[in-house]
């Protein structure tokens, strides 16, 4: 190749782990900054410094697949970061529909920690915010398991459409179509509680006919079943005019506690268009058309919503400097 095609060859942006595996444990960290003194200048040193803290706790197991993914709100990403806005950022919005709602509730950070062991993430997490002290405060903590074979406390299996292979960062990285995000990803976070009794007061072929797969096997099921409502699968499914299917990674995670009677999924979608995720909770909470909203949200309740920015690992590494 001549020197004059080397010059012009591109260095490829390297992205925060969002394609780590599906681990077994994961806690998920919404924090809020405090006014207390150089409260950014803590945050922006202790973010710089998360790849190196997770090595540290990650070198006791690493078959376990410790990491962690930081993402950024909009309203503190000038002042962490001080770098251009992505796009599509900004803060959460509220969907009301006739019936439902996806609330928009408070955070600036979050912080998506998983590893096959329940002991590195509580680890990692102590030691991070020790280093945060102060600076933040702790706005909502979930500690999410795997259940089953991926499933859902629904009894579904959970995140069957995910992009594999090439795939998976054409649709999670955001690319050159805008170089103040390219190499980072937006990430949507909600928290969800099931109301078990009006779950499992519907038969098995009721449940099915809203999730729209089958319950034991996870196969799909035909759309023309039910023409008048759709089913949750076919609403999360979104096309664009010219008819291209964009995918999401979903990374969902079960929480609860039966003692507590606590029932939940901690919904967690990156993507390249903040767009897409956007589109899909229109559809769930408004419905398509208009007032058919998901039926899975009549025993389902969205308890938070965030919207944050997940910065390339160089952009995060710099932040102390």
């Amino acid at each position: 190749m001549s020197d004059a095609g080397s010059a012009q060859r591109r260095v490829p942006i390297e992205p925060q782990r969002v394609d780590a595996p599906l681990t077994s444990s994961a806690v998920l960290l919404t924090l809020a900054l405090t006014d207390a003194q150089n409260a950014v200048a803590t945050v922006r040193d202790v973010l710089s410094s998360v790849e190196d803290i997770t090595k540290n706790v990650a070198f006791r197991d690493l078959s376990a697949a410790l990491a962690c993914t930081v993402g950024i709100g909009s309203d503190m990403w000038d002042a962490v970061t001080g770098a251009p806005r992505p796009a599509e950022l900004h803060p959460f919005r509220d969907v009301r529909g006739a019936v439902h709602t996806a609330p928009a509730t408070e955070g600036d950070v979050q912080l998506h920690l998983r590893a096959n062991r329940r002991d590195l993430c509580f680890e990692l997490e102590r030691q991070l915010l020790d280093r945060f002290g102060d600076s933040v405060r702790v706005v909502d903590e979930t500690i999410g398991f795997r259940y089953f074979d991926a499933r859902d406390l629904l009894g579904f299996v959970d995140g069957t459409a995910n992009p594999v292979g090439a795939a998976l960062p054409a649709s999670t990285i955001v690319g050159t179509e805008d170089p103040a995000a390219e190499g980072g990803s937006y990430l949507v976070v909600q928290k969800y509680v099931h109301r078990m009794d009006a779950w499992t007061a519907l038969t098995a072929e009721q449940q099915e006919a809203v999730i729209g797969r089958t319950k034991s096997d996870n196969v799909e099921l035909d759309d023309a079943a039910a023409p008048d409502q759709k089913a949750h699968k076919t609403l999360a499914t979104i096309v664009d005019d010219d008819g291209v299917e964009h995918d999401i990674l979903r990374d969902n995670m079960p929480f609860g506690s039966p003692g507590r009677g606590e029932f939940g999924t901690y919904f967690i979608g990156y993507t390249r268009r903040l767009w897409v995720i956007e589109k899909m909770l229109e559809r769930m909470f408004i419905g398509d058309p208009p007032g058919k909203h998901d039926r899975l949200l009549d025993a389902s309740t969205a308890l938070t919503g965030g919207v944050y920015f997940v910065p390339p690992a160089e952009l995060l590494a710099g932040l102390g400097d």
